[in-house]
């Protein structure tokens, strides 16, 4: 065998089968909206985001009930998981509290 018969055979190896991720924003953007999609509340900011063996974890803060004044809004956590393709495999609410209260059970609670 010669070089350029193994060149190929190599190439397609380290393109062809691998499967490309979305990138690390992405995976924000597609959590954000599909949980705005199941839940009907607009996500504020994600709190927490890390790669999982199974794909992703979030924690992602809603707008449940807007009030006056808005440091009364209830708000709420939500635990988000998604596959390593960006999709949503489940959700749960962790947290509800008004806007305007720290979480003293929580560490770093501000």
């Amino acid at each position: 065998m010669n070089d350029s018969q193994n060149t190929p055979k190599t190439s397609r190896r380290q393109t062809g089968g691998a499967k490309k991720h979305p990138a690390p924003m992405e995976i924000l953007r597609q959590a954000r909206a599909q949980l705005a999609e199941l839940t009907g509340a607009d996500a504020e900011q994600v709190t927490s985001f890390e790669q999982s063996e199974d794909g992703w974890s979030l924690e992602i803060e809603v707008l449940e009930l807007s009030r006056v004044p808005d440091t009364m809004s209830l708000m709420a956590s939500y635990q988000v998981d998604l596959d390593p393709d960006g999709q949503l495999t489940g959700y749960r609410r962790v947290r509800r509290y008004e806007r305007g209260r720290s979480d003293a059970h929580r560490q770093g609670g501000r």
